[in-house]
């Protein structure tokens, strides 16, 4: 029984695209949420968008094809989390979009036991969140990093 199986050599090689629709206007006019997935690594991108944009628009944002729901459980995955937010952010969803990117490429997957940022960069995250610990906070604000800390344990 021989098969090609194709394996995928590059990240980001193939991605999958949809769209979370219907969410409540922000105080950006944000309504709508562009959530590109890689396939290898399973890490995500979360972009805010308007769903009274144009075709033209997403064209200039680079978009190539839109597929049809391949990126369900990531999609499920940031809707759970949203929901889990929606009273803090309070309508500002799209200010705390990073923080909820951040938050779930940094979640274990036991699908490939790692979490996608692992998965992508072959390490585990470094960021301000996690530098509290070494006195490098100065940097960038005590307050801010304890308010970044306070929306992560949210999501």
């Amino acid at each position: 029984m021989d098969q090609n199986i194709a394996l995928l050599e590059w990240k980001w090689e193939i991605i999958n695209m949809d769209f979370i629709t219907g969410l409540p206007r922000s105080h950006r006019q944000h309504d709508s949420i562009w959530v590109t997935g890689d396939q290898m690594t399973k890490s995500a991108h979360f972009l805010p968008i308007n769903t009274t944009n144009s075709t033209k628009n997403y064209a200039r944002l680079y978009i190539q094809e839109i597929t049809n729901g391949q990126v369900k459980r990531t999609i499920l995955a940031l809707e759970n989390m949203l929901r889990a937010c929606v009273i803090d952010f309070k309508g500002n969803w799209d200010d705390h979009l990073p923080l909820i990117e951040f938050a779930y490429n940094n979640n274990y997957h036991s699908s490939f036991q790692m979490a996608p940022y692992e998965a992508l960069y072959g390490r585990g995250s470094r960021s301000h969140i996690g530098w509290f610990e070494v006195g490098e906070v100065e940097s960038i604000g005590p307050d801010m990093v304890h308010q970044a800390m306070e929306k992560v344990k949210i999501i």
